[in-house]
Order: C-alpha cells, then structure tokens, then sequence
C-alpha cells in the first residue's frame, strides 16, 4: 500500500494525523456545539437555526480555494490554520463560562468553520501534490476512516468526557469550558507536528501565473453551469438530502430533550456511546457497503434501493417519539440502521457528483459540486428546530415522512450513467 516517493516521508506519518485533524473541527462545529447548548438551556429553535449557519463556509469555500494556491505552500496553510484552530477552541473555552456565552461562542465558532474550511482545501490540495496518483488511491480508505474516527471522537468521546469533567467540576458550564481546552491543546500540538511529519513536495508552492486568475476562475465556474442538464442536476444536489437534513439536527436534541419535552431524554454518556460511537460505526459500514454495491452493479441500478435504504428507517422515529421508550437497545437499534441506512444512501449522491464533476476541470468542478452538497444540507436544517417546536417531535418526524417527496422526485428526474461506478 505504500508508495511515497524515495526520500519523502511515510505516507503513514502524516495521512492518518492530517485527517483526523480535519475532521474533527467539523464535528465540534457540526454536532458538538448543538449538544452544548443543548445543555445549557438553548432552545431548540435557536439552536438549529444559529448552528445551521455555521454550515456556510463549507458552501462557499470554493470562491476562496484559489487564494490557497496563490500565497504560500499548502504545508503552510495546514500548519497555521491548525494553530488557529487551537485558538479558536481556546476562546470557546474562555467564552462558555461568560454571561452572554451564546453570542460569543458562536462568533467563535463560525472562525472555526472559515478556518476549517479553508483547511480542508489546502490539506486535500496537499494530499493529491505529496503522493503520486497510486498512493491517492491506496490511501482514500485511510482517509475516510480517519475522518470518521474523528467524528466518535467529537462526538463519542469529548460528550462522553463531559460527564467526567462535570462530577470533577461539580457544575455543566465549567465542564464544557475545560472540554474545549482539550482539542484546543490538541490542535497546538498536530501543527507543531504536521511541521515536522509532512513533506515537502516539489509542486508545493504558490501559484505565480496569476495574470488570468479571475478570468480561469470564472471560466471553470461557467463551464460546470454549462454541463448538460444542469437545472436537474442542481434539483437533486440541494434536494436528494432534503429530509434527511431536516432530520439531522432534530434528531440529537430529540435524544437529548428531557421526556418531559417530548425527548428521549438520554444522559451525555448514553448520547456518547449510541449516537456518537455506535452511530458513526454504522454510518461507516452502510459507506462501505453501498460503495462495494456501486462497484458491483453500478450507480443507475443501485440509485432507488440507496435512496429507499436511506429514508425508510425514518419511519422508526415516529414510533420512538410516540412512545418515549427507554429501552436503550431499542434506540441504539434504530440509530445504527438509521446511520447505516444513511451511509449507504448518500454513497450514491457522492458517486454522482463524481459523475458530475468528470472532464476538464474535475476538481474545481467536484468542489463545486460539494458546495451545493453543503447548501443543501444547510437550508432545511435552519428552521427545522422551529417547526419541531410548533408541531412536537412525532409531527416533525411524521412531516419529514412527507419531505422525502422532493427527494424521489429529484432522484427520478436525473438519468445517470448506466455503466459508472461498475467494475467490469
């Protein structure tokens, strides 16, 4: 598996660190941060609506990825966006305990997702310049599995640690001060490491041709809006994930809102573990099976079975809301098929977007392509606290069964590549 240039550093040493480091901002941004204020009394309309838009920089980190290659190495911009990184946790630290906590830390967590954001283009840029096209491709199971290690740990390990540190603290608020300092120091320590464990390729410098930037700029951006039945590609990007992001936001406070609220009502320690650890595990295994899937039968065949996969367990949390079960293995069973049924459909829009984004101009139009990805997720998750608010959490998830319609919709409109994807 290995075939790092003579000379250079594992690929090993620096590949599993990089993406861990990668991932795990996204989480605290994504999902830690909903659970924290969960906590701390935030209300659940505020809490969807003011995280969703966090969600923004991943939308449009496009229109700055070519700064990235203009100023400075791309090893430069992991290393110090990693020290920001560290900074930015730091400050979260500091904030939490304050009178208007709210407002100061989402300040500093919207720097965080800029930042990271802008990490995820320069560590990707680095990872297609530092190992030749074989190693890419060797090392995109590393990648992902490391990225979703990150997730448990963002999610299953810091929530878990939060119980701890608050029978150390004997008070919530302190306990998620001293949390953050934990990826905070983290994040000082990977930059002074990445210093040293990443190497150095050849190709890694700023751009200097830089007279036609604006005008290539644009012209990659119109040549993706000039693809083929574009108006239908769009309609399934911002719309194949339309219930399931209306979903993902509800679905952590339902777990955690007290019985009382219509929740579940489960502590952070049982939160860590099902949702956090059990669910990312099985949100892995459902990725990998719909990509042998693909591989096998290819996207057009396995586009309806993924799409169906992805929204029938939804059904399972009508019932959880109606019933308020406290049967633990109940509701790990229905989160791991849910994830796992949710990791096996969204390999098919992954496929797609590859499908999408091939030709000239791959990479920039497979950015794209993600970015829409991003604004679809993020729309529908902005009011979703709101509406679970005014219609409880058995009518939420009742009109999410009924959200899934501009999803098939969207799926039966686009006409992929019969062959693409199959391994022949």
């Amino acid at each position: 598996m290995e075939n790092t240039p003579r000379g250079e550093p594992s690929a090993w040493r620096w590949v599993p660190s990089l993406y861990f480091s990668q991932g795990l901002p996204y989480i605290i941004v994504t999902g830690l941060a909903a659970v924290m204020y969960k906590n701390l009394q935030v209300s659940n309309a505020e809490i969807t609506f003011y995280t969703g838009w966090l969600g923004f920089p991943w939308v449009i980190k496009p229109l700055w990825s070519p700064l990235v290659d203009r100023f400075r190495t791309k090893r430069f911009w992991i290393a110090s966006l990693q020290l920001v990184c560290g900074a930015l946790l730091g400050s979260v630290a500091l904030a939490v305990p304050a009178p208007d906590f709210f407002r100061l830390t989402l300040a500093a967590f919207w720097l965080l997702a800029f930042s990271s954001a802008t990490h995820d283009i320069a560590a990707d840029g680095f990872y297609l310049l530092a190992l030749p096209p074989p190693a890419q491709a060797a090392f995109v199971g590393v990648r992902s599995t490391f990225f979703r290690v990150a997730m448990i740990a963002g999610q299953g390990g810091l929530i878990w640690l939060v119980g701890r540190l608050e029978g150390l603290s004997g008070s919530l608020v302190q306990a998620w001060a001293w949390l953050f300092s934990i990826p905070a120091a983290f994040f000082v320590l990977a930059s002074l490491y990445h210093l040293l464990a990443l190497p150095k390729p050849a190709g890694d410098h700023a751009v200097r041709e830089n007279s036609r930037l604006v005008a290539d700029f644009f012209s990659v951006f119109a040549a993706f809006f000039r693809k083929e039945r574009i108006a239908t590609t769009l309609g399934f990007l911002l719309l194949y994930r339309f219930a399931e992001a209306l979903v993902l936001p509800v679905v952590r406070l339902f777990l955690l809102d007290a019985r009382t609220a219509g929740g579940l009502g489960l502590t952070n320690d049982q939160y860590s573990v099902i949702y956090g650890t059990v669910g990312v595990v099985a949100l892995l295994l459902g990725g990998l099976l719909g990509g042998y899937a693909i591989s096998r039968f290819g996207l057009r065949r396995m586009l309806w079975p993924m799409i169906i996969a992805m929204y029938l367990p939804n059904l399972a949390f009508i019932g959880l809301a109606a019933t308020q079960t406290g049967n633990l293995p109940a509701i790990g069973a229905t989160l791991a098929v849910e994830q796992f049924g949710y990791g096996f459909g969204f390999t098919a829009y992954l496929v797609y977007m590859m499908m999408i984004a091939s030709g000239e101009h791959r990479t920039a139009h497979y950015a794209i392509c993600t970015g829409f990805m991003a604004l679809g997720l993020m729309l529908p998750g902005l009011p979703a606290g709101w509406l679970q608010q005014h219609l409880g959490y058995t009518g939420f998830f009742l009109g999410v069964c009924l959200a899934t319609i501009p999803s098939f919709i969207a799926t039966a409109l686009i006409k992929p590549d019969p062959a693409y994807g199959r391994k022949d």
